[in-house]
């Protein structure tokens, strides 16, 4: 069976945030996604009204690959490099508010759970959906290439 480690990252996300935005109510935006920039690396707030969903869509993504994972490494992970001007960059980490509260959205989904001590890690609901869309997306994948079903 197809894992998330055997199709490309981008395809399952977007997959991925479709399907939090149609079928999972627990997941939506707060008030303030709509201004807030992702960190204090970024200048301008994301372009995309859809953005919510496939931050959420990355972390549970993020968690299955790496997890049990912390907030303070997710940040991290969603960080960028910070331009000074003339000044030389520096690397920045993303915010923490955002991450904090898509994860207990997910949470609230049944998605993720808190280990103690430990981070985050993926339930078994969460697990195989993402199995599952992991599987469609490498079945549409074989069919347009065809060599790829040996993997």
């Amino acid at each position: 069976m197809p894992t998330p480690y055997d199709v490309p990252p981008a395809l399952l996300i977007e997959r991925l945030s479709k399907y939090l935005k149609m079928n999972v109510d627990e997941i939506k935006p707060p008030p303030w996604a709509s201004i807030v920039k992702t960190g204090a690396h970024a200048e301008r707030p994301p372009q995309d009204p859809d953005w919510w969903f496939v931050r959420c869509a990355s972390l549970l993504r993020k968690i299955y690959v790496k997890g049990p994972i912390g907030i303070e490494r997710l940040r991290s992970e969603y960080g960028g490099r910070k331009d000074r001007g003339v000044l030389p960059e520096h690397s920045r980490k993303g915010s923490g508010a955002i991450i904090r509260k898509a994860l207990q959205q997910l949470e609230e989904a049944g998605l993720v759970e808190t280990v103690k001590g430990g981070g985050r890690m993926i339930t078994p609901k969460g697990r195989s959906l993402l199995d599952s869309l992991s599987t469609e997306i490498k079945r549409k994948l074989e069919k347009v290439n065809p060599e790829l079903k040996k993997y």
